[in-house]
């Protein structure tokens, strides 16, 4: 894994933090490489436009003196908000470092947040929230340094309302959960990230890199890209939708099983009749998705007993989350849950925990299944307790039949021979090029039809 893609919870950050200060460096010495090059990142925002930096008591309000030293050095006017004092031995260094005095209020052009960063647990006083809150708005630009203040770094949590947008966040030495999770991360604007030399730690989070397609090999035939067996069930439409997904996913081979042929049904999609308990033995099969528009009755419950039977890779979606049991061997299984079914599997599971993150670990902990935990933001989980997080998706996605549309990509990515974590991965970037290209107010079928061009950005 490369350590710029970790992200790290606040334990995990002073643990690599003290491995630095273990090596000989200091907290001085990680303040200055830190708040240069944010400060780096600062300037080509402002072009040569006046900067004001809020710097709060600690060494993320340290940072910030850096930055203001570094931009003047360079020819900006800066302006510095220090509403306390620095309370910190290398906060008060950097502190002195820098020429000019505090003001109390500004206005212009970049405002510069350095007053708290990671580690914040608590709501910011109703004073420190309205001096953010005012120099946001009397600001053109609007950055946060590590974190926007007001924000829970571990969680993505909101600690204050009304807190600001900003225009670009500056990561220091490592991504934060609350760059890439909800509602915090809507509220990040661009992201970048600071290296401080930073080592690999164990457990860490990643953020998932963008997946590297191919075409298929020169002596590729239908069977050898891949098959993907479809289970249909008593509302085909959306069952229809994960198919066509499959058949742009990169498998060469898509079967619908339903005991009706659907007026709907695309004539290149192979549609079989047969009971899907012996369908399921054709050792052509490398994937099945179950569950949209499946039911939850008797016969759909036998349907998704016998795929687990099967000892196939499954992709459950929809209907199937509500349909297994702890009784199942789920092991081959991804499971993709919005947040409502994800709490509801957690239930099902007896598994207790109060965040999304939280919920995906702890789910795959009891079950074994890949949890990728869909929504505006995407957790996903996998062997061994392997986080992966994603940039934000377009909005436009919220619509109806999106998530069966990355049930089927999933599928085609696992027949096409991605492991079950890689597939997923490659999928959810899929899907997301995909919504790019489809343009705002698009349908679940329209997304279907731009996943070729999806394709084409990853080859």
């Amino acid at each position: 894994m490369r350590h710029a893609r970790q992200v790290l919870i606040a334990e995990q950050m002073r643990a690599a933090e003290q491995s630095l200060l273990d090596a000989g460096e200091t907290v001085e010495s990680l303040m200055q490489r830190a708040g240069t090059g944010a400060a780096e990142w600062v300037w080509r925002l402002c072009a040569g436009r006046s900067v004001t930096v809020l710097c709060g008591p600690g060494n993320n309000g340290g940072d910030g003196y850096v930055i203001a030293r570094e931009l003047e050095r360079r020819g900006v006017d800066v302006s510095v908000v220090a509403p306390l004092d620095p309370a910190t031995d290398a906060a008060k260094s950097a502190r002195s470092e820098w020429s000019g005095k505090p003001v109390k209020e500004a206005s212009g052009h970049v405002f510069v947040d350095c007053l708290f960063g990671t580690g914040l647990s608590r709501p910011l006083s109703d004073d420190l929230r309205d001096l953010v809150a005012r120099l946001a708005a009397s600001h053109d630009l609007c950055v946060a340094i590590d974190l926007p203040s007001g924000v829970d770094s571990d969680t993505g949590g909101l600690l204050n309302d009304g807190l600001p947008r900003y225009d670009l966040t500056i990561a220091l030495a490592a991504w934060k959960p609350a760059h890439w999770l909800m509602p915090a991360s809507a509220r990040m604007g661009e992201r970048r990230v600071v290296d401080i030399r930073v080592g690999p730690l164990d457990g860490a989070a990643r953020l998932a890199p963008r997946p590297r397609l191919c075409a298929p090999a020169a002596d590729s035939h239908k069977y050898s890209r891949g098959m993907v067996l479809v289970v249909g069930g008593e509302m085909p439409g959306a069952a229809i939708m994960t198919a066509r997904a499959a058949q742009h996913g990169g498998a060469g081979y898509v079967m619908f099983a339903s005991e009706h042929l659907h007026p709907a049904m695309p004539i290149d999609i192979v549609h079989d009749d047969t009971d899907v308990a012996d369908l399921l033995h054709d050792e052509r099969i490398d994937a099945v998705v179950i569950g949209p528009g499946l039911g939850r009755d008797e016969a759909a419950q036998g349907r998704v007993d016998a795929a687990l039977k099967s000892g196939k890779p499954l992709v459950l979606d929809a209907d199937a989350l509500h349909l297994i049991t702890p009784e199942h061997e789920l092991r081959r299984s991804i499971a993709t849950p919005h947040e409502g079914e994800l709490s509801a599997l957690c239930e099902a599971f007896d598994v207790s925990a109060e965040t999304k993150l939280e919920k995906a670990r702890a789910l795959h902990g009891a079950t074994g299944m890949t949890i990728l935990a869909k929504g505006a933001d995407n957790i996903l989980v996998g062997e061994g307790g392997d986080t992966a997080l994603f940039p934000p998706a377009p909005s436009w996605l919220s619509t109806a039949g999106t998530g069966d549309v990355l049930a089927g990509l999933i599928a085609s990515r696992i027949a096409s021979g991605s492991a079950m974590m890689r597939a997923a991965e490659e999928a959810v970037y899929l899907h997301t090029e995909a919504a790019r290209l489809a343009r705002p107010a698009f349908s679940a079928g329209q997304l279907v039809d731009v996943i070729p061009h999806a394709y084409d950005a990853f080859l």
